[in-house]
């Protein structure tokens, strides 16, 4: 190819090697199934932010981190990015919780805490720290499914007792 498309090359690719392409790949698309596994239980579970909401906001995060360190930021810049998108995510949160004005009751603050998490889950593996990340999901996992069904249990119990 001529000038033109070497011109091409140098400007929109930001990814040098196949090797770089497919580190970036596996961290963005784990990222995007990890929030997915966390997004798929809220779905089941019947709660407003479901499988899609949580993909977009571990990728949305892992993002975040990549393209800092690919553009060679140090670790105080860096973290100064991981704060903004912490900051931002807790904004994200509010929007999910509700309190009724006839009730004594507030909805979503486990939808706001969960989607929390799946922006830690996508910074961590937008680290590299894909174990981790792993490790997080599981956890979340086990708290939302075992956890939840011990707290409905409670909850019956408590019901129960006062009638």
């Amino acid at each position: 190819m001529g000038s033109w498309w070497d011109e091409v090359v140098a400007n929109f690719s930001d990814l040098p090697s196949a090797e770089f392409v497919v580190r970036i790949a596996l961290r963005l698309s784990m990222a995007a199934l990890l929030g997915g596994a966390l997004g798929f239980e809220r779905k089941w579970a019947g709660k407003s932010a479901g499988l899609r909401t949580h993909m977009l906001v571990s990728l949305g995060s892992a993002l975040f981190v990549v393209v800092p360190q690919q553009a060679g930021v140090s670790s105080a810049e860096l973290s100064r990015v991981i704060q903004g998108v912490v900051s931002g995510m807790g904004f994200i949160g509010a929007g999910a919780i509700l309190k009724r004005s006839d009730e004594e009751e507030v909805k979503g603050l486990t939808t706001a805490a969960g989607l929390w998490l799946t922006c830690a889950i996508g910074v961590a593996v937008g680290l590299g720290r894909e174990a981790t990340a792993l490790l997080g999901t599981m956890l979340a996992l086990l708290i939302l499914t075992a956890v939840g069904r011990v707290s409905s249990w409670l909850e019956d119990e408590k019901r129960g007792g006062l009638e």
